[in-house]
């Protein structure tokens, strides 16, 4: 457990740089997009290669597309209830943050690190932190955190408060990964594999709701390529 929890919070630990980076050179909205869908093409190809094939062995097709759905309908749930409290716009590097709710803002960058970061810790569970999503969930992040930052600096938030942010989304996040950890039961695999495919479901949809939307606005129609370029990127590091 302990390795799982060191791992998520490495992984969430570049919202803070991103952050920093966003308050120290300002970059522009393209090369975030770019990073973004770079990072969400490389987490498609780790739910694909690290969660589905995984489940397929052990479950049927039937039972994985069941709780596929079942874990994107309850993080869409989450979503749908931080919408409502004025957390929509929690990514926006304009500042349209400051017509949300600042709790919402929070709890909906808490609930965008948990799939991930649950995934993250069956991995190690697995014999060894899966590469590929360690790089997807990384770079994934770093754009979260410049968007973000960038947002909210100019909806008037302190630094300092958002700052304490990403080290709490980086705490949730790590113990995300510890709970990946302990609720996967090493003494059946069929059971692993509905929770892999309830991870998956819920990480695919987060990229969904929230993820590619934010890239193809900041970057446009090059996002495509862009993330199938992290896909396959995530294809090559399977491999290791």
């Amino acid at each position: 457990m302990g390795e799982a929890f060191l791992w998520g919070g490495v992984a969430a630990s570049t919202l803070l740089l991103g952050a920093l980076l966003a308050y120290w050179f300002h970059p522009g909205p393209r090369l975030i997009g770019a990073v973004m869908a770079l990072g969400s093409g490389l987490l498609i190809g780790s739910v694909s290669f690290e969660l589905i094939d995984e489940a397929l062995k052990t479950r049927t097709v039937g039972w994985v597309g069941l709780f596929l759905f079942v874990g994107a309908g309850v993080f869409t749930a989450g979503d749908w209830l931080i919408a409502r409290r004025g957390g929509s716009e929690r990514k926006d590097p304009s500042g349209e943050q400051a017509e949300g709710s600042p709790l919402a803002i929070v709890l909906g960058s808490i609930l965008d690190g948990i799939p991930e970061s649950f995934v993250l810790g069956l991995t190690v569970l697995q014999g060894g932190v899966s590469v590929g999503l360690l790089f997807g969930i990384g770079l994934s992040n770093l754009p979260e955190g410049m968007s973000s930052s960038s947002g909210l600096d100019a909806a008037g938030w302190p630094r300092r408060k958002v700052v304490l942010m990403w080290i709490a989304v980086a705490l949730v996040s790590a113990v995300s990964a510890g709970l990946g950890y302990v609720l996967l039961d090493p003494d059946s695999a069929r059971t692993g594999a509905l929770v892999q495919s309830f991870a998956a479901g819920a990480l695919l949809a987060m990229l969904a709701n929230t993820m590619l939307p934010e890239a193809y606005e900041l970057e446009g129609i090059v996002s495509g390529p862009l993330v199938v370029t992290g896909f396959a990127a995530s294809v090559a590091l399977s491999a290791i």
